[in-house]
């Protein structure tokens, strides 16, 4: 998928360092596009760099930290001078905990993390996208956000929370060049749903048999519709919520 607008511009995405934060780094590198990578996996940053040492940089830092999220942005800003394009996409899952197998730090990991993260992040980064009339932000949600049964309580109302949040930025700023939407990953193949997999694989083929696509998908195919998210194409598309899921939610 190629979009020759992107070339020259600027993306920040957090969780870079693997998964589909980092499929969404490799994409929009070859799209030519400038990205700066912010994660606590400071080798899997490493690995994007390596191959694409003059338009990929990165912070080792951690989204529930306002400090290190601010040493990032101005890193970004002093190497790129800009930020065109925000993607939270840095997340973490509660091991499908029910609200009594959820103790209050598991709680607070998963909101400070999926959540304040997000909010910290486009809080840092939106004035100045504001300064130039000009800004777009995809978050991650989750079908999680959408149905139950995608994560346990902890993270299933976070995903809630990112579809709300995403909502209502777009609606606060619309009117002033700011573009917000959110995409709903279901079954994807990454690291962080790693323990699917292991043993027998009992759980991954449970999900793929119960996935009308009847697999589970790339971290490239939820980089290929952040593409079109993020590009002129998706102008018109505000404070929506695009579900990736082989079908899942509409069984």
């Amino acid at each position: 998928m190629k979009f020759e607008e992107y070339t020259g511009k600027t993306v920040f995405i957090t969780g870079a360092g693997s998964g589909i934060g980092k499929a969404q780094a490799f994409a929009f590198l070859a799209n030519g596009a400038n990205v700066f990578g912010m994660d606590v996996n400071e080798a899997g940053l490493e690995t994007v760099q390596q191959m694409h040492p003059t338009r990929f940089t990165y912070r080792k830092g951690d989204v529930r930290s306002k400090q290190e999220i601010q040493g990032a942005v101005e890193t970004a800003l002093s190497r790129f001078g800009e930020i065109h394009i925000l993607l939270n996409t840095a997340g973490v899952l509660d091991g499908y905990s029910k609200t009594l197998e959820t103790d209050e730090e598991l709680w607070d990991r998963i909101m400070d993390t999926n959540v304040k993260g997000t909010y910290l992040v486009t809080n840092c980064v939106l004035p100045h996208m504001l300064a130039r009339s000009s800004g777009i932000i995809v978050n991650m949600a989750s079908i999680a956000g959408l149905v139950a049964g995608g994560g346990g309580a902890a993270y299933t109302a976070s995903k809630h929370a990112i579809v709300g949040y995403t909502k209502q930025l777009d609606y606060d700023y619309c009117r002033t060049g700011i573009r917000a939407n959110a995409i709903a990953p279901g079954a994807i193949q990454t690291p962080m749903n790693a323990a699917d997999f292991e043993g027998d694989g009992a759980m991954a083929k449970w999900v793929a048999d119960e996935t009308p696509a009847g697999r589970w998908a790339h971290p490239s195919e939820v980089a290929n519709l952040t593409l079109f998210l993020a590009s002129d194409a998706a102008d018109y598309m505000h404070g929506t919520v695009v579900p990736i899921d082989g079908g899942w939610i509409a069984k």
